[in-house]
C-alpha cells in the first residue's frame, strides 16, 4: 500500500485526518478539526471520492 489515511486527535481535542505516503511524507491533511470523530471520517470519504475530479490551473 502505498498511501493510508491516519485519523487522530490535535492538541484542542479534535479529530484531524491526513493522508501519507509510504515513505511518510503527508500528502493531504484536514484544514479543519472536527468535533466528532464521524466527521472527520466523512471527511476522509469526501477525499476518496474526488479522486476524479479534474485540474483547473488558476
Amino acid at each position: 500500500m502505498a498511501t493510508k489515511f491516519e485519523l487522530y486527535k490535535d492538541k484542542a481535542g479534535e479529530h484531524r485526518w491526513r493522508l501519507k505516503h509510504s515513505n511518510g511524507n503527508i500528502i493531504a491533511a484536514s484544514s479543519e478539526g472536527y468535533s466528532s470523530k464521524a466527521s472527520a471520517l466523512h471527511g476522509i470519504e469526501i477525499v476518496k471520492a474526488s479522486k476524479d475530479s479534474p485540474v483547473e490551473e488558476v
